[in-house]
């Protein structure tokens, strides 16, 4: 279904009902079910857009680097005019390049004012939009066991021993965890889907990182696809699936053609087919473009994405390991997982244990954003204190000012103060820090940022991004969204306080997936760690950073 609806896009610019109609008869399929899928993902449009569709990334990064005033910027220049379109938009995934605007799907990062109005002005010309700038050669990466000249070692050897069991053992010993953010073991997760029976089996790899500051797995599809590729053959042999999909965001074109030729290289040299190295063995993969939407990183909602349905979580148990795609056991693992699985595999288990520090064992991929020198994304061992990370990897804080805070993991993990910077990259020292490792998207903020601004801002996310499914998400992100909005303006209540916790609670226990869960907790961070940010906001009316209020003259 989704192909042809992007066909019908591409033809006519969006979605006429009546084309709709002809591919509900086409597919055999009710059009309340075809209008129904449409009308969910924010990448088909159901009306004539305007000439020029501008979306400006409004959330974390492009928030603390002038995404904002972008915008702002680009409504006057064009206030009045209905050819052109301009509205906010989630995350881009490109947070180490902030701020980040698409114009008619074109995607553009670091530019300013004028850059940006002279595109639009392009477009409103009949002028054909450049493509997005290409990032310059990577550094590396340390932990390629290929030095950057694969010969899927892992495969070949399953090929001669069939030793899926040894296979899973080594994952188990070293401790690889789901990167993703859940931190599930892979080990397990692979052995679970080995012995679930079913009719067929799947592997799904997670490549739809839309969380704010999370760039990570761009860069390794980018740099290193075949370690990306491999994990997932390796694990449909292990398990015995025969069909592995690929699912990526729509934004990512760059690191999609990457990864389509690694995988066309695979099929002409036998890594992939029926007949895998001349074995008996089976295995295909193919890459699957989202739809759209922040929730598909939900792994329940990215399967039933991939089923042709709206994108809405299920409920568990059972899981994806027993009932996953098409009710069959599935493995879903993200991209860095998948990596470090072929990495340990190729290199065996002991070397990953022996690449930490400071107590910790393995490596993690971390991208370090917002008010720092060098945004980017960087390989390094675990238990790195984020003292380090912030200043030796990614230069310090922006224009030498004081850190703030910090988020370990996005808007999903809240933020810590500046006092908590010595903290190490470890799981279980940041979770007793009550906090999460996460997908290790960190964003920072400096000196003179106002933290309840940046706590509504990841609330507005998850709010903007919540499927609708389920009323705890749906009608509390709202609620807590305009409780913030009031705090920021000076109407805040005297009961907001008590209902603020009230709600997290029953968000946290009512919600279907992890996103209703994690709503509260960018507030919750903020009134732990910086109650006198919030104190002075709704009992003085006062914003420190001059960020609220500013039709009040706040300092």
């Amino acid at each position: 279904m989704f192909e042809e609806l992007r066909a019908i896009q591409r033809q006519f610019g969006y979605l006429p009902a009546d084309q709709l109609q002809q591919l509900a008869a086409k597919l055999g399929l009710p059009l309340s079910r075809i209008h129904s899928v449409a009308s969910f993902y924010p990448h088909f449009y159901l009306t004539q857009p305007a000439r020029a569709e501008v979306r400006v990334c409004a959330d974390m990064s492009c928030h603390l680097r002038g995404g904002q005033e972008l915008k702002t910027n680009l409504e006057q220049a064009f206030r009045g005019n209905e050819d052109v379109s301009i509205r906010q938009v989630s995350c881009l995934g490109r947070c180490d390049s902030a701020p980040a605007l698409a114009i008619n799907d074109h995607i553009y990062c670091g530019l300013d004012a004028p850059s940006s109005l002279s595109k639009v002005r392009d477009v409103l010309s009949g002028h054909p939009l450049p493509a997005e700038p290409r990032d310059h050669p990577r550094a590396p990466v340390a932990s390629d066991p290929y030095a950057g000249s694969p010969n899927y070692s892992v495969v070949r050897r399953f090929v001669e021993t069939r030793d899926w069991s040894g296979i899973i053992a080594v994952l188990k010993a070293s401790g690889l965890r789901g990167m993703g953010g859940a931190g599930f073991p892979t080990g397990n997760k692979w052995e679970i889907v080995r012995n679930a029976p079913g009719k067929e089996k799947y592997i799904v790899c997670n490549a739809d990182e839309s969380e704010p500051g999370t760039i990570k797995d761009r860069f390794i599809m980018e740099t290193v696809p075949y370690l990306v590729i491999e994990g997932m053959i390796t694990a449909g042999l292990v398990t015995g699936a025969r069909q592995g999909i690929l699912y990526i965001r729509h934004e990512y074109e760059e690191p999609k053609e990457i990864l389509q030729q690694e995988i066309d290289r695979c099929y002409r040299e036998g890594l992939l087919g029926p007949h895998i190295l001349g074995s008996d063995l089976a295995f295909d993969l193919e890459i699957f473009i989202s739809p759209g939407g922040y929730i598909c990183g939900e792994e329940s909602a990215l399967l039933e994405a991939i089923e042709g349905k709206r994108a809405e979580p299920r409920n568990k148990p059972p899981f994806p390991g027993t009932n996953g795609l098409w009710n069959q056991p599935t493995v879903i693992n993200n991209v860095e997982t998948f990596t470090f699985a072929t990495a340990i595999l190729a290199r065996g288990g002991d070397w990953f244990k022996t690449q930490g520090k400071n107590g910790s064992t393995g490596m993690k991929f971390v991208g370090i954003s917002g008010d720092v020198q060098h945004p980017g994304v960087f390989e390094v061992p675990m238990g790195t204190p984020y003292s380090e990370l912030i200043y030796e990897c990614a230069g310090g804080v922006l224009d030498n000012r004081e850190l703030l805070a910090f988020a370990p993991s996005g808007p999903s993990s809240g933020y810590l103060p500046a006092s908590m910077a010595d903290l190490t990259l470890d799981w279980n020292a940041v979770a007793a820090a009550g906090s999460m490792v996460g997908s290790g998207a960190i964003v920072v903020c400096a000196a003179g940022r106002c933290m309840l601004d940046m706590a509504l801002n990841a609330v507005r996310f998850y709010r903007n991004e919540s499927c609708g499914k389920c009323v705890p998400c749906r009608m509390g992100s709202q609620k807590m969204v305009e409780m913030l909005t009031g705090w920021t303006q000076g109407q805040a209540s005297s009961t907001d306080l008590q209902l603020i916790d009230e709600l997290s609670t029953a968000m946290k226990l009512t919600s279907i997936c992890g996103l209703g869960q994690v709503v509260p907790v960018p507030i919750l961070s903020v009134l732990k760690h910086f109650p006198a940010v919030v104190e002075e906001h709704i009992t003085q009316r006062r914003c420190s950073a001059g960020v609220c209020f500013p039709k009040r003259g706040a300092a």
